[in-house]
């Protein structure tokens, strides 16, 4: 499986709300990274970490929340996508970053409009 079939698989598990399968394609020491200055920015060290403290929270956070893949560029073991994010209380675009290696995601950067992230979570 190519990097870019790696990595939309994971989008498709997420959409289908496979989260456990999401997991088996991270590496255990991956990295994923959230920009901004909100609750859910950082850094998440490990696949369990960012689904306990991100992805569960994302329901909660952002009722009817869904992902549309609007473009994706890809280069050797490095996955770059544009997103759009739509929920009841966000209407926001962001980049994705994905590095592969050895057939697994080792590291995930999310670059979304933080501004717009932080006023839909603080309603």
């Amino acid at each position: 499986m190519t990097p870019k079939e790696l990595v939309l698989s994971g989008y498709q598990m997420f959409a289908e709300g496979d989260l456990d399968g999401l997991g088996k394609i991270y590496h255990p020491d991956a990295v994923i990274r959230v920009n901004g200055d909100h609750e859910l920015s950082g850094e998440y060290l490990g696949y369990e970490n960012w689904r306990n403290n991100h992805l569960h929270r994302l329901p909660i956070l952002f009722p009817n929340f869904s992902l549309s893949i609007l473009s994706i560029t890809a280069e050797e073991n490095r996955v770059q996508l544009h997103v759009q994010y739509s929920a009841d209380n966000l209407d926001a675009q962001a980049v994705h970053m994905f590095v592969v290696e050895d057939g697994l995601e080792t590291e995930f950067t999310i670059f979304d409009d933080s501004q717009k992230i932080a006023k839909a979570i603080s309603g």
